[in-house]
């Protein structure tokens, strides 16, 4: 279930504004990862009792998708490449992995929810169509795969500090540690050589 695809009427007649939770549910995950998002600290943010709130959502998982959304829509970068005239995937992916990497949450989110809010349909619906437009056999499965491999550098970009920290032992892996010890690439430069193999530019 996702709060986009239920329908619910709304009985109160001062109901919370959905645009309200969202962003109050993004301040949350924002300050407080996922375990500070709960239905009653949102209404306590809201001004109104947690069953307020039933109003507009179901649970605590609707929150979730709310704030993934919200926070999507917000972002200047991704919603500058969702704007142009000549989109380029490349640069859209890398405006997606920012957000993540400032939005460390939402991974963790995206792992267990599918995205079904209008600003990733948007994102989503661009991206299959510059790849079914540059000749991708499987568009939606290509999307997907981009989709996982920017997910996954997001969420492992904080460990590049620690990884040029610590030492290697050259005796157990002198491979590693030769290469390791003249590779300097950042988060993002990584990215983009993922990107480059996964799905050639023409």
């Amino acid at each position: 279930m996702s709060y986009w695809t239920t329908s619910r009427a709304v009985q109160r007649r001062r109901a919370v504004d959905p645009d309200d939770i969202a962003r109050v549910s993004v301040e949350l995950l924002d300050g407080e990862g996922p375990r500070g998002l709960t239905v009653r600290a949102v209404a306590e943010h809201c001004g109104v009792s947690p069953s307020g709130l039933y109003s507009r959502i179901s649970g605590a998982d609707d929150l979730f998708d709310l704030a993934l959304d919200h926070a999507l829509g917000q972002d200047t970068q991704v919603n500058t490449q969702v704007s142009r005239d000549d989109p380029d995937l490349t640069e859209l992916l890398v405006a997606y992995f920012r957000h993540l990497a400032e939005h460390r949450w939402a991974c963790q989110v995206l792992a267990e929810r599918a995205p079904r809010g209008p600003n990733y349909l948007r994102v989503s619906e661009l991206m299959c169509r510059l790849l079914e437009n540059a000749g991708a056999t499987d568009p939606l499965g290509t999307a997907y795969s981009l989709s996982n491999f920017v997910i996954g550098s997001a969420l492992t970009a904080p460990m590049t500090g620690s990884e040029r920290e610590l030492d290697v032992d050259a005796e157990a892996a002198p491979v590693y540690a030769r290469l390791r010890s003249a590779h300097d690439a950042t988060a993002e430069q990584l990215l983009r050589r993922g990107l480059a193999s996964l799905f050639p530019s023409p």
